[in-house]
C-alpha cells in the first residue's frame, strides 16, 4: 500500500509538470498580436526643377571672379537687362508639384529678413530703407554690414550686426557675411530666412502671402535665377574635383527665401563657418554656394518665382498694375540710373530716383511724409 501511494504521487507530479509546460507554450498564442511600430517612409529623391524651359529667352553666363577678386555678375549679350515678362507670374514657374504646398499660419514675426550691405552705403542706401519698408518691419529686419555705425543704430533703431567681414566686394567677403546671416537666423528660431540686398524694396504683404503658401517645415527654396541655365561647378566637396555638377541658384541681388526645415538640413555645410569652407571648395560667391548646398548636396530643387527682381532686369518693363504685387524691387546703379520701376503720381524722378518712396506711399498712403493726395 505504501509503494502504491508513492507511485501515485510521482504520477501526479509528472502530470502537473506536463500541464505547466503546456500552459507556457499556449500563453503566447492566446495573447493579442502586438502592433508593429510604423516605419519611417524613405525620403523621395528630389527631381530637378525648372530645367525644362528657357527662363529669359537669352543665353547667359554665370557669376565669375575678376582678376582683382571682386565678383562680377552677368548681363546678357549687348548689356541688355533680362526681360522680366517671362517670369511675371511667380506661380507659373513654381517647381513644386501640385498638392505639395501646405498653408502655413504666418505673420511678420515669423520671418527673419537679412539685408546685406557695406559701410559706404549706410547713408545712401540704408537711410532710404529705414525710411521706407524697413520702418514697417524693424523687429524682423537685420542689417549685416562690415563696420560699426552707432549713429545709424541709435537714430533709426535698426538691428545692425557688424560681421567683422572685409568691406571688399569679393567672394570671400560676401560668403563671410552670408555665413553670419545663416548662423543668426538659426539662433532666431524664426520660420523663414529671407535674404535681400541693400538696393531691394521688400513688399511685405506680398512676401507674407507668398510664404504663407508653403510650410516652413518642408524643404522650400524660393527665388529667381539670374541665368537661363544651371550653373556648373567642380565637385570638390564630395569628390576630388575631377567631376562637375550643375545646379540652379537664386540670385542674391533679387533676394531669396529658405524655410527653416531646409535651413536646418544645410547645417553640415553652412553653420559655424562651414559655409565659408564650402564656398572655398567650389570657388563661387555666396548666392551660388547657397544654391550648391541646397540643389547639389541636399537635392532640393529651387522653386523659380518671378516675384523677385534685381537691377539686372529691365525694371521699366514691369507693368504698373503689377508692381505692388511683387515681392522685391530694385533700381539701377551708377551704370544705369534710369533702370527703375514705372510709378507715377507720387514723387518726381528727381525727388525719388529709386522710386522706393513712391512705391512706399502707394502701399502705405498714411505715412507722414507721403504727399497728401496719396493719403486716405
Amino acid at each position: 500500500m505504501h509503494l502504491s501511494h508513492v507511485g501515485t504521487n510521482k504520477i501526479c507530479f509528472l502530470l502537473s509538470l506536463a500541464f505547466c509546460a503546456l500552459l507556457v507554450l499556449l500563453i503566447p498564442s492566446l495573447q493579442p498580436p502586438q502592433r508593429q511600430a510604423d516605419l519611417p517612409l524613405p525620403r523621395p529623391r528630389a527631381k530637378p526643377a525648372g530645367r525644362r524651359h528657357d527662363l529669359y529667352g537669352n543665353p547667359g553666363q554665370g557669376s565669375h571672379e575678376a582678376k582683382d577678386g571682386s565678383v562680377v555678375h552677368p548681363l546678357p549679350p549687348g548689356g541688355r537687362p533680362w526681360d522680366p515678362h517671362t517670369m511675371l507670374d511667380g506661380d507659373a514657374a513654381h517647381a513644386s508639384s501640385p498638392g505639395s504646398r501646405s498653408k502655413d499660419s504666418l505673420d511678420l514675426r515669423d520671418i527673419f529678413i537679412a539685408v546685406k550691405t557695406t559701410r559706404k552705403y549706410h547713408k545712401s542706401r540704408l537711410q532710404l530703407l529705414s525710411q521706407t519698408w524697413v520702418s514697417k518691419a524693424k523687429e524682423q529686419t537685420f542689417i549685416f554690414t562690415d563696420g560699426e555705425d552707432k549713429e545709424l543704430r541709435q537714430k533709426a533703431g535698426l538691428n545692425i550686426i557688424n560681421t567683422n567681414c572685409s568691406a571688399a566686394h569679393t567672394r570671400q567677403a560676401l560668403c563671410c557675411k552670408m555665413s553670419v546671416e545663416y548662423d543668426k537666423f538659426i539662433e532666431s528660431q524664426k520660420k523663414w530666412f529671407c535674404h535681400v540686398d541693400d538696393d531691394n524694396y521688400v513688399i511685405l504683404p506680398s512676401l507674407l502671402e507668398l510664404l504663407s503658401s508653403y510650410s516652413h517645415t518642408q524643404d522650400v527654396y524660393l527665388g529667381r535665377p539670374s541665368l537661363d541655365h544651371p550653373i556648373e561647378a567642380a565637385e570638390r566637396v564630395k569628390s576630388d574635383g575631377s567631376v562637375s555638377v550643375k545646379f540652379w541658384f537664386a540670385t542674391g541681388g533679387a533676394g531669396f527665401c529658405i524655410s527653416r526645415g531646409l535651413a536646418l538640413k544645410m547645417s553640415p555645410w553652412a553653420s559655424l563657418g562651414n559655409f565659408i569652407t564650402t564656398a572655398e571648395k567650389i570657388r563661387l560667391p555666396d548666392d551660388c554656394t547657397v544654391g550648391y548646398i541646397i540643389e547639389a548636396l541636399l537635392e532640393v530643387p529651387l522653386t523659380h518665382t518671378g516675384l523677385f527682381h534685381s537691377h539686372l532686369e529691365n525694371l521699366q518693363r514691369l507693368p504698373t498694375d503689377n508692381i505692388l504685387k511683387q515681392v522685391t524691387l530694385s533700381y539701377g546703379g551708377f551704370e544705369n540710373r534710369r533702370n527703375v520701376v514705372s510709378v507715377g503720381g507720387v514723387f518726381s524722378l528727381a525727388e525719388d530716383p529709386s522710386r522706393f518712396k513712391s512705391v512706399h506711399c502707394l502701399l502705405y498712403p498714411d505715412t507722414e511724409w507721403c504727399p497728401r493726395k496719396t493719403r486716405h
